[in-house]
Parts: structure tokens; sequence; C-alpha cells
């Protein structure tokens, strides 16, 4: 009786704390960054693809995400494997991983 009991405790807690987690937001750091809710003066989709392969990258996969970023999966200049999110209006870097 006595390890159910400390099972049921255990299960409660665990609840407990993904229902504090989702309260907090920490679903929301493994989610991409928003970066606009206007689309007025993004930069055009093709140009700026464009300018990334000019500035030595090399794009596998290319799309707008649910925050409005400009999204790539490709390689950067030194030929590492990165996932870019660029603001659409200014081109800066949001967020990025790149491959160790």
């Amino acid at each position: 009786m006595r390890l159910s009991k400390n099972m049921s405790v255990v299960k409660n807690l665990g609840l407990g704390l993904c229902i504090l987690a989702s309260l907090l937001g920490v679903e929301s750091a493994f989610a991409g960054p928003e970066c606009t809710k206007d689309k007025a003066g993004w930069q055009d989709q093709k140009e700026f693809q464009k300018k990334l392969v000019a500035d030595g990258y090399k794009i596998k996969v290319f799309k707008v995400t649910s925050g409005n970023c400009y999204e790539i999966y490709g390689w950067n200049k030194e030929g590492k494997k990165v996932e870019i999110y660029f603001h659409p209006v200014t081109g800066k870097i949001e967020k990025e991983k790149i491959e160790k």
C-alpha cells in the first residue's frame, strides 16, 4: 500500500510540473522566433535568397514560418549545417543553430 501511495505522489508531482511549465511558456523555448506581425515592407523572397547565396550560404529549404520569419535549412560560408531565422524586413538573424 505504501508503494502505491508514493507512486501517486510522484505522478501528481510530475503532472503539476508539466502544468507549471506550460503556464510559464517553457514550450516556447523550442519554437522559432516571432519576427513581425505585419507583412508590410518584407523583402522579396527570391531576392532575399539570391542575397544569401551571394553571401556564401547554400540553401536546401527556404520557408516563411508561422512567426513570420524567413527560415533556411542549409549550409553557411564555412560549410557547416545551419538552421537560421531571418527578420523578413531587416534581414537580421533572429535565431541561429549551427552544427558543431
